[in-house]
This record gives C-alpha cells, structure tokens and sequence, in this order.
C-alpha cells in the first residue's frame, strides 16, 4: 500500500509540473514527459515513448492528457492513469481560469501582448522538437518518407480532416504490408538506427 501511494504521489507531482507546459497544445509537454519518464526515470525507453506518442497523437483526446494516462497506468495501473490525468490538467484548468478571469483587464498591456509572443515561440520550438523525435523512429524507408510528405500536404494544402489522415495511414500502411509480404519481399516494421540510452537528463530544469 505504501510503494503504491508513492508511486502515485510521485505520478502527481510530476505531471502537475509539467501541465502548466500546454500553452499551444499537448504536443508543447511531449518533450518534458520525455525527459521525465525516459531520460530520469528509465520507466519508458526510447522506442517504447514513440509508440506511446502514436497512440497518444491518434487517440480520441488531447496528447498530453493521453500520454499521462498511459506512462499512468504503465506506472500504477487504474489509479496511476486517474492521478496523472488530474494531475496534467489541474494546472490547465487554474492557470485557464485565472487568465480569462484577467484577460479582459490585461489585454491591451504592452508587456502582456510581447509575454505571450515569447510564449508562442518557444511553443513552435517545443513541437519542432517532438517531430523530429518521433521522426527519427517513425520515418526509416521510401514507404514512409512518402507518406510522411503526402500528410503534410493533405494536412496544409488540402485542409483535410487530421483524423480522416490518420485513418488513410493506417489503411495505407496495412494494405502495403500485406501486399510486400504476399509479393515474399523483406520489410522492415521499424528503424534498425540504435538508439542511445541516456543515462543523464541533459538540458535546463524546469520549475513551477
């Protein structure tokens, strides 16, 4: 009973620090999770938090909110997963809160308007980050890179639903590996790049 309320006291306050972090979308905490649960605490490797992000990013939901349940429930089972989530969303909901509350009063403010412009810079950084990341695992042969670019296309020229997207992938990506496999060619599922293992966390801290 101890080891289990230590556990989820410890899966508390990590994501209630990270939480905060989800200016611009659950993809802006990706790389804090990462350096949180595979880089300090080993309970992911490298692979296993890209296969969690494709779940997490095709998942009904936002990203972080998912990521927090399954690195959760990974962690603690049922309660693990409870815990994380109030624990991601709680400061979202206060810090929320506070800044509808205020807006209105702050809106014209000078040092406000370039806050948030900083804000909104080092968001796009952040997910720069989280996609070259799950590139590095997610792109490997001539298959995806042209799937790859066939999504950003669908995505930014033809405004295309991302879930209709997403659903073309899957279906694209089963239909060719059955087709190789009934044809008896080799493919590969994954990147055969190592990847390395951390054995520090490496980059500033973050506090709240």
């Amino acid at each position: 009973m101890g080891d289990t309320a230590k556990k989820l006291t410890e899966l508390f306050l990590i994501f209630l620090r990270i939480g905060p972090m989800t200016f611009g979308g659950g993809f802006a905490m990706i790389p804090l999770i990462s350096e949180e649960v595979v880089a300090k605490r080993g309970w992911l490797d490298e692979k296993e938090m890209d296969d969690m992000l494709s779940v997490a990013g095709s998942a009904p939901g936002g990203v972080g909110v998912n990521a927090a349940a399954f690195i959760g429930y990974r962690r603690a089972g049922i309660l693990g997963a409870i815990t994380a989530v109030i624990g991601v969303t709680l400061p979202t909901f206060v810090i929320g809160l506070l800044f509808y509350l205020f807006y209105s009063l702050l809106e014209d403010n000078i040092k406000v308007q370039a806050a948030l412009k900083g804000i909104h810079g080092a968001v796009i950084g952040l997910m720069v980050t989280t996609a070259y990341r799950m590139s590095k695992s997610a792109i490997f042969d001539r298959m995806t890179i042209g799937l790859a670019c066939l999504s950003l296309l669908s995505l930014t020229v033809l405004h295309l639903n991302p879930l209709l997207v997403i659903s073309c992938g899957t279906v694209i990506g089963v239909a060719y590996l059955f087709l190789e496999e009934k044809l008896g060619r080799r493919i590969a599922t994954e990147s055969r790049r190592k990847t390395k293992v951390k054995k520090e966390a490496i980059g500033p801290e973050y506090y709240i």
